[in-house]
């Protein structure tokens, strides 16, 4: 059983890689995938492979030397990492629902305000975003003493976990946890749900039959990914008190968004683009130049 486990943990961040790795490729090389739902998609795929590299290496390594351990600054490391790439993921979804609602309601404005100048501050913003969100609570846990135990019941390094086994008071770092789940995420997702429903209006006044359907397809692929996403982060850290949960079943629900959602996003976002599919061809149909 464990060896099937493994191996299915490695087939899963290969294709993560695979998938995720080819839409940075695409978006890099293609010129005609040089526009801003394309460019903050490829920021998606490159937080989605950060996320997972930040613990699924280790994970495999642990499984195959049958050695459960990780030093202690390592584990910071790791859990700084983990919510930098996680915090930042909202960030970019909300610009991508953004971005999604002014291509569609307002086609026109469109490239005069998503500039690839505006893109850029946009994207390193919610990047500068998801660090300054983090690193102030991690600092706090590097300052904990820890002599209550040292077995983190976790596949990787969670707030909860490790404050499970700090000592010291612990208080002060799960209410900012607990404001930044509700403040940041929540407003995010008040954002992209406004968005995607002014998308919906804006949809239903469309006069073509098709042009309904393939919108309709393209922006409930995506809530598919936002539901999935935001369901499971509300379902482990929407809670007061996060090292008092249940971390069995907190670790049942952090596959979905630490490994089925990087791994899907790719595939979601791009299965039913034109755009995507002739790129394919195009990278594919290139010829390879004589030596």
């Amino acid at each position: 059983m464990d060896r099937v486990i493994h191996v299915s943990v490695f087939l899963l961040y290969l294709l993560c890689l695979m998938g995720n790795g080819l839409i940075i490729t695409m978006v890099t090389r293609d010129c005609h995938l040089q526009k801003p739902m394309y460019f903050f998609l490829s920021n998606l795929s490159f937080k989605d492979i950060g996320h997972t590299t930040t613990f699924m290496p280790k994970l495999l390594f642990n499984y195959a030397s049958s050695n459960n351990s990780i030093c202690f600054y390592c584990c910071l490391l790791q859990l700084f990492f983990y919510f930098l790439f996680g915090v930042t993921e909202f960030f970019i979804i909300t610009l991508i629902s953004l971005d999604r609602y002014l291509a569609i309601c307002h086609p026109l404005r469109h490239s005069a305000i998503m500039t690839s100048g505006v893109c850029l501050k946009l994207s390193i913003s919610a990047w500068f975003g998801g660090f300054f969100s983090i690193i102030f609570q991690v600092v706090m846990i590097a300052n904990l003493p820890y002599c209550t135990s040292n077995i983190i019941n976790h596949f990787y390094c969670d707030v909860g976990p490790v404050l499970k086994i700090a000592g010291g008071d612990s208080r002060l770092i799960e209410v900012l946890g607990f404001l930044l789940v509700v403040v940041l995420i929540m407003s995010s997702l008040f954002f992209t749900r406004k968005s995607y429903l002014f998308i919906l209006c804006t949809i239903l006044r469309m006069p073509s039959t098709s042009r309904q359907q393939k919108a309709f397809s393209t922006c409930a692929s995506h809530l598919v990914v936002v539901s999935i996403l935001y369901g499971s982060v509300f379902f482990v850290y929407l809670r007061p008190t996060v090292k008092n949960s249940s971390f069995d079943t907190m670790k049942s629900v952090s596959i979905l968004y630490t490994i089925i959602t990087p791994v899907f996003n790719p595939f979601i976002y791009t299965i039913r683009n034109n755009e995507v599919k002739d790129s394919v061809r195009r990278m594919l149909g290139r010829k390879i130049p004589d030596p």
